[in-house]
């Protein structure tokens, strides 16, 4: 049992037991749901997963505001069934057929095993209902649902890299931590070389070069030093961290989790890039 700091202030949650505990775990922690669809100000403040925070601006590709997702039917997902629900999460597209824009990171959400995805369905079943209507997105690119993805296993705790690696995607860091092409984060090149530019109700943020590179990424880092940066928001050195980096979610994950996601990160290949 774990005390979560996000949304409507100290919430216990749990991973166990049942699937609404377990999908709790996910919104509240790596998934960072809740870090997205709790508003941080206005008269939605803290109310969870009620939407309302307000993504990019009059220069970036799109300016959008996170939907509400509580189980309202008016205003937010309270028709929609637990398939369509699923597929929004995993493909990014909507009952209507209309594509969800980002920030949604269906590059990521789509590795989400079908376990984890019903359990996050069930959770967002369980919470109250708020109604609340988001202004609409305005989005200045074209936007396009992922392919049907279809049955996903699980990943096993006891394969520790592999664990890690699916907590790291279904948490989205690549996409934050890796430099856009075309649109699209460049995994195949770039992954972890940070220099992303991140705008939202925290400023302007650049993200870290999280690969092993000594240098100018976290190769030099002790691993406990890096789990400080995941689940504090302190560098190694001391400073503190600043949003869109969801360690407030993170500090509600389990001491294997987070052993995972960092056994995962070494894996990763050195890449220079120095973003002072």
């Amino acid at each position: 049992m774990r005390l979560c700091r996000v949304g409507c202030g100290l919430i216990r949650i749990g991973r166990g037991g049942n699937a609404a505990g377990t999908g709790a775990y996910l919104v509240k922690g790596i998934a960072g749901c809740g870090n997205y669809h709790t508003a941080r100000g206005g008269p939605m403040k803290r109310i969870e997963l009620a939407g309302g925070n307000s993504f990019g601006g009059p220069k970036a590709p799109f300016k959008s505001y996170a939907p509400n997702i509580t189980p309202d039917l008016g205003t937010a997902i309270g028709a929609w069934a637990n398939a369509q629900l699923v597929t929004a999460i995993r493909e990014g597209k909507r009952p209507d057929g209309s594509a969800i824009g980002p920030p949604m990171a269906i590059e990521f959400y789509k590795y989400m095993s079908d376990r984890d995805a019903k359990a996050i369905v069930a959770y967002l079943r369980s919470v109250k209902p708020v109604k609340h209507k988001v202004p609409k997105s305005v989005y200045r690119i074209p936007l396009r649902a992922g392919k049907p993805v279809g049955r996903v296993a699980g990943i096993p705790p006891s394969d520790k890299i592999a664990y890690g690696e699916y907590k790291v995607h279904i948490g989205h860091c690549m996409e934050s931590h890796t430099p856009m092409v075309k649109g699209h984060p460049d995994l195949k090149n770039r992954m972890g070389a940070g220099g992303r530019k991140c705008e939202g109700p925290w400023g302007k943020v650049i993200s870290s070069n999280i690969t092993q590179d000594k240098a100018t990424g976290i190769g030099s880092w002790t691993n406990a030093q890096i789990k400080r940066a995941i689940t504090k928001g302190v560098r190694h050195a001391g400073a503190k961290m600043r949003p869109p980096m969801f360690y407030r979610c993170y500090d509600n994950m389990t001491e294997t989790d987070v052993d995972a996601v960092v056994s995962y990160l070494r894996t990763i290949k050195p890449i220079k890039n120095n973003l002072r």
